[in-house]
């Protein structure tokens, strides 16, 4: 909006009315403005908003220069595209210095809409297009003298010189602006070529093991270093799985939750391991969806997988605690143990929030807050709440002080 300028509805040397529609809304970029069912016209050099009679009064009203429009485009306001399109997108060049004042000082947006209440008339759009495509003001001659020209309400109106040299500011302003978004492209296509580069970059370095490890295979000159393996297997985990459960493989869902609750179980035993045996489930969707690549799975179809990880005897089963956090545990992580591992890390500390519990646990705060609670409810630790928060203590009552 800050393109918009207040003018009254004269016209300039050689600027002649070309159209005019009604109920008109003025968008700032994404945002709603004030101006609604406006009447808009369009000149050979720019477009008039005003409300119903403004123009013909030729009272004052928001004008737009057309020098500023570089691209224009509809867009449809209907649902899935249907009903038409209601709004033509004006693509703005930015605001010269010295221009009048407007509705707006400063606009974070680089382009505006015109919202159209009955629907974008066609006639009105060709138009617009082609006063865009015209650029009548710059045939203009900064010398003329003023005149007349009829407009749609057939009343004369007086005209006022722009000058050229702010138009050819405004051309150059626009210029720049076209440089600036190619600019930002090529960097997002360098930033993408980079990730490219890389990922180039590790399958030969595992292409040239593999065809080293299989050569010493071959010719049985040696065996295979112990780095060599380590290496061998890190470039592979990195891959990801390279043969994931899709349901299109399954005659029933039954059979495809069957599959990816045991792919599910053989990639996680290593991670939960890692971890300390238990993963938020929201920790899990991101490391088995990472793992497969463009072979992806929904939250709904992970959660139903892994309710039958105990259906196939898997080391470690989905547990929801009572606050309603759902996480996959290692059936080797039992509560005592993590109840007594969590009140010797009380006792060093003498207390423990869930915030720093996490921190020196390396998990998650949710599962930090799990842990406390797990020993509160088996008796080795004793919570106090307060307008300073959520404190766990050793439980004295069972272990008093010497």
């Amino acid at each position: 909006m800050d393109r918009f300028e207040y003018i009254d509805a004269r016209l300039f040397e050689g600027e002649n009315y070309i159209k005019r529609d009604k109920n008109v809304k003025i968008y700032d970029g994404d945002d709603k403005t004030q101006y609604v069912d406006g009447e808009v016209v369009l000149t050979t050099h720019r477009i008039l908003w005003g409300k119903p009679g403004d123009i013909p009064r030729g009272n004052v009203c928001l004008s737009l220069n057309l020098y500023y429009v570089f691209c224009l485009e509809e867009e449809s306001s209907g649902v899935f595209g249907l009903g038409g399109p209601k709004r033509i997108i004006l693509h703005l060049g930015p605001a010269l210095p010295g221009k009048r004042p407007g509705p707006a000082v400063v606009s974070p947006y680089h382009f505006i809409k015109l919202s159209f209440k009955d629907g974008i008339d066609a006639a009105f759009y060709k138009a617009l297009s082609d006063a865009v495509s015209a650029k009548a003001w710059e045939r203009q001659s900064p010398l003329a003298s003023p005149v007349s020209s009829t407009s749609p309400y057939s009343s004369p109106k007086p005209s006022v010189a722009p000058v050229n040299s702010k138009i050819r500011s405004g051309i150059v302003g626009i210029e720049r602006s076209i440089e600036e978004q190619h600019r930002a492209t090529d960097e997002s296509i360098t930033v993408a070529f980079q990730d490219l580069t890389k990922l180039m970059a590790k399958a030969k370095d595992m292409v040239a093991i593999s065809k080293n490890i299989s050569t010493k295979i071959r010719e049985k000159q040696g065996d295979i270093s112990e780095d060599d393996t380590v290496r061998f297997k890190s470039y592979l985990m990195s891959l990801g799985i390279d043969d994931p459960v899709t349901r299109d493989a399954f005659r029933s869902d039954s059979d495809y939750y069957l599959g990816l609750s045991q792919q599910i179980s053989d990639m996680m035993v290593a991670v939960l391991m890692e971890c300390g045996g238990i993963m938020s489930l929201a920790d899990v969707w991101c490391r088995v969806n990472r793992a497969r690549g463009l072979e992806l799975i929904s939250p709904e179809d992970l959660l139903n997988a892994c309710k039958l990880l105990q259906t196939i005897g898997a080391p470690m089963s989905l547990r929801k605690f009572p606050s309603g956090a759902c996480v996959l545990q290692l059936n080797s992580n039992r509560d005592e143990e993590v109840a007594k591992s969590t009140s010797e890390l009380l006792e060093e500390n003498g207390s423990l929030t869930p915030v720093k519990l996490s921190q020196i646990a390396s998990v998650s705060v949710l599962l930090a807050r799990e842990r406390l609670f797990t020993t509160e409810r088996l008796g080795l630790a004793c919570r106090d709440e307060s307008i300073e928060g959520l404190a766990f203590y050793p439980n004295l009552f069972l272990n008093p002080p010497a």
